[in-house]
């Protein structure tokens, strides 16, 4: 029998196979105390309870802050209005440098801002080639806990996602792609390494000519162009190394969320415009506890506080580790010591702080007259930027100065 033809045999066909774990039903060695299977694909997990710590002692006192926003002039409005112009294509800089400015009318707003930086965890299996004979697996030690990996707290109020090997986890197997063999038939020639002729169909010459066929040569067939004439093809699951390392992975995530309102006003403004700008910090709290804001002036932005701790509260407590947020209550009620409960379970010992913030955002209705009508422009921000609707030297339609 030719041997090259038992390999050909032995090659199975898995073309067509899912390229996925979850048609496996292989079960795993039992790890960290938790029977895992490759259908069990991944796990969530909570932060331990043990993970609540004496959070009432590193809570520090809210700073309010000094502040002190800059008189609108004239002159400052004017410039304003010109460097603005002056970006956009579309407007003329003739009445902002020639209109005459009849009222400046400074407001304020305040922006109440709420970040929770959480993390969450996720443990999952994944695979990669065999490439090395060193396996990091059970013999080695009971892998740790997720919630008990070290690692670095990327810098506060950022998103970020890393991705870890969770020790002790690792498990050679059999690819379930190749089954073992490290390749699978061709489907485009079957494993035969030659497909039939396309231009004279296998008959080896060339209709109504009666000659011989040119683009095979009279043979009939050519070789196949996707196994390049071998028949099978490389497993692209394990490279051809047959077996594959699999192994638990860690995908820890950190999130910043915020919340943010700004105070109630009756300007012919664009809310959303105020996102997008600085403000002057009025007041500032970094905890690791953010209590709700009582007796602001404006009675709104308390009730966005209270609002907002209790909305992340709910949100982030029950499936990721906060590390710079809970709620006042908890202490308030216990004397000054949080006492463990079910809601709080998941919070973290963690000197990360949470950031509550208040800022005073100056707008300035700029009234003007220019070719003897009157216009309005806003000035908004710190950075003293610009909206208007109905500036006079417009030159084309559909520009809308913000």
């Amino acid at each position: 029998m030719d041997p090259e033809q038992n390999e050909k045999d032995s090659i199975l066909d898995l073309e067509t196979e899912p390229e996925s774990l979850l048609t496996l039903s292989i079960d795993l060695q039992q790890l960290d105390g938790h029977e895992w299977t490759l259908q069990d694909r991944e796990r969530r997990f909570p932060p331990p309870s043990d993970f609540l710590g004496d959070l009432g002692e590193q809570r520090n006192r809210p700073m309010p802050l000094e502040h002190r926003i800059p008189t609108m002039t004239e002159d400052v409005a004017r410039n304003a209005l010109v460097s603005f112009v002056n970006s956009k294509c579309c407007y003329g800089n003739k009445a902002a440098g020639e209109l005459v400015i009849q009222d400046l009318r400074q407001l304020t707003l305040y922006r109440y801002r709420l970040e929770t930086f959480n993390e969450s965890r996720l443990s999952e299996w994944t695979f990669e080639p065999l490439t090395s004979n060193l396996v990091d697996g059970p013999q080695n030690g009971t892998s740790p806990r997720p919630w008990d990996i070290k690692v670095q707290t990327p810098p506060l109020f950022q998103d970020d996602t890393r991705k870890f090997r969770i020790p002790h986890s690792s498990l050679v197997k059999a690819c379930h792609k190749c089954h073992g063999h490290g390749r699978y038939k061709c489907s485009g020639c079957q494993g035969a390494g030659w497909m039939r002729c396309v231009s004279c169909s296998g008959t080896r010459q060339r209709r109504k000519q009666q000659r011989r066929c040119q683009m095979c040569s009279g043979t009939g067939r050519k070789r196949c162009s996707t196994c390049s004439g071998r028949g099978n093809k490389t497993c692209m699951t394990c490279q051809g190394e047959k077996k594959l390392l699999h192994f638990k992975q860690l995908i820890i995530t950190w999130k910043n969320n915020v919340f943010e309102f700004v105070s109630e006003h009756q300007l012919d403004f664009p809310g959303e415009l105020l996102s997008k700008v600085n403000g002057e910090n009025v007041f500032k709290d970094e905890n690791v506890l953010v209590y709700p804001i009582i007796d602001f002036p404006k009675p709104e932005i308390s009730l966005a506080s209270q609002r907002a701790i209790a909305e992340h509260n709910a949100a982030f407590t029950a499936s990721s580790r906060i590390l710079q947020q809970n709620k006042r209550s908890l202490q308030a009620r216990s004397g000054g010591k949080i006492q463990q409960s079910r809601q709080d379970k998941y919070s973290s010992p963690l000197k990360a702080l949470s950031r509550q913030t208040i800022e005073l955002i100056p707008i300035t209705e700029v009234h003007y007259q220019y070719a003897g009508k009157t216009y309005l422009y806003f000035i908004y921000g710190l950075e003293n930027k610009v909206y208007t609707l109905d500036y006079p030297e417009r030159y084309c339609c559909g520009c809308t100065i913000i």
